[in-house]
């Protein structure tokens, strides 16, 4: 949480991408969105709202149509889709975002005002399945000429507002469970601190030197909360053991 915080404040992203693996793999997909929810909104406001004034409007808004419409799709696959799957789709995603931000690929064709709401869509899908709307919106915004103040600015906005959106439809779906509310209340105070610790930090590391630590926990996270690993840690302090020691 301390880490995720921390990236958030300094890159405009990076809280879902790693605390929702782990968080699923923890508990289950639909704990880890209440729990990203709560933490996303309020707490986001002294880092988010200072930089709001620096959003392209005519960038994100486009986006952001999208996004709201899509949501309740992806909090009904959430609701309804099968928890082991969802963890599957979860890291597989994430790593698929992580590996390809890093490889630096970029795309490189029209920004229509059709692809921006499509992104949105694919970004409010997300959103409502595991609270990351991040990584198609990363990706497009990544990779346009507009300066890192700019795209910075433009997530960290559209993120906010894309937490009312999934608040909302997650209320709806009767997802809003008391333990579920009361874990992320309680999570609010360190990952707030992080946060706080990471706007700091924002312009004294390079951009370079922020992006690696950032996806470097990104991926780490995803491999982590991955079934299979959980399948093979399982077997490595039980049957593994068993197995070596003749048992």
């Amino acid at each position: 949480m301390l880490a995720a915080g921390v990236v958030r404040g300094l890159s405009g992203f990076g809280t879902g991408l790693i605390v929702a693996p782990i968080a699923g793999a923890l508990y289950d997909p639909v704990t880890a969105v209440v729990l990203l929810v709560i933490i996303d909104s309020l707490p986001t406001l002294p880092v988010a709202l200072p930089v709001v004034k620096l959003a392209r409007w005519r960038e994100v808004l486009p986006v952001l149509a999208g996004l709201a419409l899509f949501v309740p799709l992806g909090v009904y696959i959430l609701k309804n889709g099968d928890e082991t799957v969802l963890r599957w789709v979860i890291c597989v995603i994430i790593l698929a975002c992580a590996l390809t931000l890093r490889s630096g690929w970029r795309y490189h064709g029209p920004r229509s005002l059709p692809l921006s709401f499509g992104i949105g869509g694919i970004a409010g899908t997300l959103s409502g399945i595991a609270a990351i709307p991040g990584p198609p919106v990363i990706i497009y915004w990544m990779a346009s000429t507009l300066p890192v103040a700019v795209v910075r600015a433009n997530l960290m906005t559209l993120f906010l507002i894309s937490e009312i959106f999934s608040a909302g439809n997650l209320w709806a779906a009767g997802l809003f469970e008391h333990s579920r509310v009361m874990l992320g209340l309680l999570m609010i105070p360190p990952y707030m601190l992080s946060l706080l610790v990471g706007g700091r930090l924002y312009g004294i590391a390079s951009d370079t030197t922020y992006r690696r630590i950032a996806f470097t926990l990104i991926i780490a996270s995803a491999l982590i909360a991955l079934p299979l690993t959980e399948i093979v840690f399982d077997w490595l302090f039980s049957g593994g053991r068993m197995l070596f020691s003749g048992e």
